[in-house]
């Protein structure tokens, strides 16, 4: 399988590098917005970027078998659900400040979800997903199923007019898959990689660490990546992936969230060498697998707020650093223009 990744615009960010040095400011005052600035400039293709008008969150929703490791009962995942419909969650609410939209899907949520629009289930791979220490996550072929409905998830987001895209995630249990993800793809131990999530105390997160050495011994060595999100991911993961690499494909620029989307990305990369160009880290997760997997893309978060919430709340925090660093090429005026 291979994908054909776009190519952000040198010539554009080059274009956008001139201007920020020509601005009314000492060389390279502004920071990191520059570095964004130029940033968004090749992915847009355009001096200044396009507005960030249309931001859209897209939440993958899912349950996990090993969701026994979090602090919350796996029914919070089906209840989480309606909260994002309510417009009530985390993310909801940021997002609506951030002028950012929220669409959640549930891909592998373990209820049948009678009560919701058919629009949510639209792209709905299973119920749940196996215990990883004990069996595979997912059955033959569900795994690229589901990558599938990423790719298409995309698709209709960015033909519907998406200028950023946002993967969040619900799923109780889905730091511990991420854990081992991020573990196997990166050859570490459990202990390095395992957090405490939702908050789990001391022995909690011994328990959680042993449940990820077990998961990475019955797995073994895995080069695949669909075999690995077979083995030791779950759906929401992998149509996270499919998502990532589509955005690629697409050139359509991405914010990365926490934890979850850290080891979809890096399965992203696996699958399509070269999408990363296309993404962001929007800020810096508690949870250490994220870290790995961020130094592994070679990203810098934008934000570190301390934030283990998910849903792209953390995400969707960084999005007016992105508009303020598209501003300052849009509307600063330039040393050649003084009088």
């Amino acid at each position: 399988m291979r994908f054909a990744i776009a190519t952000p615009d040198a010539d554009a960010s080059a274009a956008a590098r001139t201007r920020l040095d020509g601005l009314v400011k000492p060389l390279g005052s502004l920071g990191r917005l520059e570095d964004l600035a130029a940033w968004l400039s090749a992915a847009h293709g355009a001096v200044p970027p396009r507005p960030l008008d249309d931001v859209r969150v897209v939440v993958f929703a899912g349950d996990h078998g090993v969701s026994g490791m979090s602090a919350y009962p796996r029914e919070v995942t089906a209840a989480m659900v309606r909260v994002f419909l309510a417009g009530k969650s985390g993310v909801g609410v940021l997002a609506g400040l951030a002028g950012a939209k929220v669409r959640a899907l549930d891909i592998a949520v373990d209820w049948d979800g009678a009560d919701v629009p058919a629009a949510v289930l639209a792209h709905k791979v299973r119920r749940g997903s196996g215990s990883i220490d004990v069996e595979d996550a997912l059955a033959e072929g569900e795994a690229r199923t589901a990558f599938d409905h990423g790719l298409a998830i995309a698709d209709e987001e960015i033909d519907g007019g998406a200028d950023l895209l946002i993967p969040g995630d619900m799923g109780i249990g889905n730091t511990t898959i991420c854990a081992a993800v991020v573990a196997a793809v990166l050859g570490l131990a459990a202990d390095d990689v395992v957090g405490t999530g939702t908050g789990i105390d001391k022995e909690g997160r011994a328990r959680k660490v042993a449940v990820v050495e077990a998961a990475l011994q019955r797995a073994g060595e895995v080069k695949d990546p669909f075999a690995l999100l077979t083995a030791l991911g779950s759906a929401c993961l992998a149509a996270t992936a499919g998502f990532l690499v589509q955005a690629g494909v697409r050139g359509a620029p991405v914010l990365l969230d926490g934890v979850f989307s850290g080891a979809a990305a890096l399965v992203a990369r696996e699958i399509a060498p070269g999408a990363e160009q296309w993404w962001l880290a929007g800020h810096r997760s508690t949870e250490p697998s994220q870290a790995y997997a961020l130094r592994s893309l070679g990203l810098e978060p934008i934000l570190d707020l301390g934030l283990r919430l998910g849903e792209g709340s953390g995400a969707v925090q960084a999005v007016p650093t992105l508009r303020a660093a598209r501003a300052i090429l849009a509307d600063m005026g330039l040393l050649a223009e003084l009088t």
